[in-house]
This record gives structure tokens, C-alpha cells and sequence, in this order.
């Protein structure tokens, strides 16, 4: 992956803001997994979360908790579609010592890779809240995790 796709994450703007409820996106192949995930996230805060805000109020009220459950629900949801009745959640777990495959080179991150296979929705919107911070934080390869994910969800088959 290239040092953009490296760098890329799920990081909102500024809680409280005018913006609070959009994806900052920089440039880069990246922004075409932003845009989906942010039309799930708009979604979300539009027609499911319960709130006492109006609609327009709705986008804008957000604090760091709400944003990490709009941004889990918006995961969980695109995983469960492309799944078909299951979603697979990539993480990057602890460094793993391993000898590469003869044709393979090793890239450190990739090695580090693990699975988690879910076949209930609720669970899998449960654990990415868990773990948010790792599609989130910055360094954390957010976006790689995520399409990884997707791959696996959807499966190489299909």
C-alpha cells in the first residue's frame, strides 16, 4: 500500500462542530471507502439514532462517543450487507515472528492480520465499538483494516 493508503483512517472533524458528522477524507484512492462509509454514517444519524435533536441538529451534536457509534454502525452495516449474513472483522494484533512464503515479501502489516467472523449483526456493531480506535486512530490503518474486512466478509468467491 502506498504511504496515503497507509496513513488513511476514520477521523471525524470536531466534535460539536458544524461538520462533527462528516469524515475528514484527504486525497488519494481512499476517499471512494470514505464516501460510502459516510453516506452509512449520515444515514445512521438521520433515520435510526434516537435523539431529541431535530434533523439538521441531528449532524451537528455529535461528541468523540457519538462519532465512534455512528462510525461503528456505519462498519457493521457494510460488512453485514457485503457478507450476506455475516461479517468478518479485521484487526492488526501484536508483531508475530514468521518466515514469508517463498514470492511473498512481508510488509509487517499484513503479518499481523487477524480474523474475527461473526453471524450475528449485533455482535460484529459490538466489537467494532469495542475496538473502534482501530479504524479511528491515526497510524492505525483504519481503512486497510476496514476493506480488508470487507474482502473477507463478502469472501474471495463471491
Amino acid at each position: 500500500f502506498s504511504w496515503e493508503w497507509a496513513a488513511a483512517h476514520f477521523g471525524f472533524h470536531q466534535p460539536h462542530s458544524d461538520l462533527a458528522y462528516a469524515l475528514e477524507a484527504g486525497k488519494g484512492g481512499t476517499r471512494a471507502i470514505l464516501a460510502a462509509v459516510q453516506a452509512h454514517i449520515i444515514t445512521y444519524l438521520l433515520f435510526t439514532r434516537e435523539t431529541e435533536c431535530t434533523h439538521l441538529e441531528r449532524l451537528c451534536c455529535l461528541g468523540r462517543w457519538e462519532q465512534g457509534q455512528a462510525l461503528a454502525t456505519a462498519l457493521a452495516e457494510t460488512l453485514w450487507a457485503a457478507g450476506g449474513g455475516r461479517a468478518v472483522v479485521c484487526l492488526v494484533t501484536t508483531p508475530v515472528t514468521m518466515m514469508p512464503r517463498e514470492g511473498y515479501r512481508a510488509n509487517s502489516f499484513t503479518e499481523r492480520v487477524r480474523l474475527f467472523e461473526f453471524s450475528e449483526k449485533a455482535a460484529a456493531q459490538g466489537f467494532i465499538s469495542e475496538h473502534i480506535n482501530s479504524f479511528k486512530g491515526k497510524g492505525s490503518h483504519g481503512v486497510i483494516l476496514f476493506l480488508y474486512s470487507l474482502l473477507f466478509s463478502r469472501t474471495l468467491e463471491r
